[in-house]
């Protein structure tokens, strides 16, 4: 601990997550009181997200909350809180359309306005709101700098970007010291089963296909959980309030050079079959960090290679408890 360390009281919503579960053990092992909440919506298996916060569960400066954001006393809850780390959200682009586009509005839009709305009414030094590059849809340019206008191209992207809107009328209105990190494509270790990189290490480790959506030149630009965790803890010991962030990994590549770095490690060609393309998937990613580069110190540390290699060995390790789900 350097001798300048805050303690900070920590909100965690979405706690039991792949990317809330390591920010919580990040904040956790620095020395902060972290309250972590969770309701363990049915989207993947319970048993994995329980396996994610084992260890926390076991930490005398953490406190798990097993409740839903929609229906708890969330200015209780935020009492003797210094900063709230939203995490929590319906995750998907894929599975956003139709009558299931209710259970985005309600876990990504209104459970964000009632976690504001108590946030007004406490000393918060900082809200902290996960966003997703989703928000941009098929953008304009390469990299893609904050003030672009966002398009989404899916309801869940139409989503993230509602949150983020709700943040700047409270940050506007009310001082709530908001700020929206737009999240491009999380990978790692405890990474959810429905995400690509996932599924193809999955698929490769069992000799299957590799289902590949559209021809596999897409790109994407990849961010290593633990740069997203760094993102985190530096914006909320940063001095911005009312802004938007991109946190990207500097490491845009089509998904044919995703699974070619996976045959490398794995000393294995895939089986690789293409489908058609998903309505909301986007066609390129990038992100333009100067502004985190410059507002908040950030810089990518983990490169492909190695953050590839990491997922890899945590599937292998958690192969029966996880891969057989």
């Amino acid at each position: 601990m350097t001798p300048d360390f805050v303690r900070n009281r920590a909100l965690v919503t979405g706690c039991a997550g792949f990317i809330g579960s390591h920010l919580c053990e990040r904040l956790v092992r620095d020395g902060h009181d972290v309250i972590g909440v969770d309701c363990f919506t049915d989207y993947y298996a319970r048993e994995i997200k329980e396996s994610n916060i084992k260890w926390l569960k076991e930490q005398s400066n953490f406190i798990f909350c097993e409740a839903n954001l929609l229906d708890t006393d969330l200015l209780k809850l935020m009492a003797a809180v210094d900063v709230v780390f939203h995490q929590a959200a319906q995750a998907g682009v894929r599975a956003s359309w139709g009558k299931d586009f209710r259970i985005y509005a309600e876990n990504n839009v209104l459970a964000t306005q009632l976690l504001l709305e108590a946030a007004k009414e406490v000393d918060l030094n900082k809200f902290i709101y996960a966003s997703s590059s989703s928000v941009y849809g098929d953008a304009e340019t390469y990299p893609t700098a904050e003030d672009l206008k966002p398009m989404p191209i899916s309801p869940y992207g139409v989503s993230k970007l509602a949150g983020e809107h709700l943040c700047a009328l409270y940050h506007r209105n009310f001082g709530v010291p908001a700020i929206s990190l737009r999240y491009f494509t999380v990978y790692g270790p405890r990474q959810r089963p429905d995400m690509a990189f996932h599924k193809f290490i999955k698929a490769m480790l069992r000799d299957q296909e590799v289902v590949v959506f559209g021809d596999g030149n897409q790109t994407r630009d990849f961010t290593y959980i633990n740069d997203i965790v760094e993102a985190n803890v530096l914006a909320m010991n940063s001095e911005a309030a009312g802004e938007i962030f991109n946190i990207g990994g500097g490491s845009r590549v089509t998904v044919r050079e995703i699974i070619t770095i996976m045959e490398h490690i794995l000393v294995k060609k895939a089986n690789v079959r293409h489908i058609e393309n998903q309505r909301g998937d986007v066609r390129h990613t990038a992100a333009d960090i100067t502004k985190a580069r410059s507002r908040l110190k950030y810089e990518p540390k983990f490169d492909l290679q190695m953050g590839i290699a990491n997922e890899i060995n945590w599937l292998r390790t958690f192969q029966t408890e996880i891969l057989d789900t």
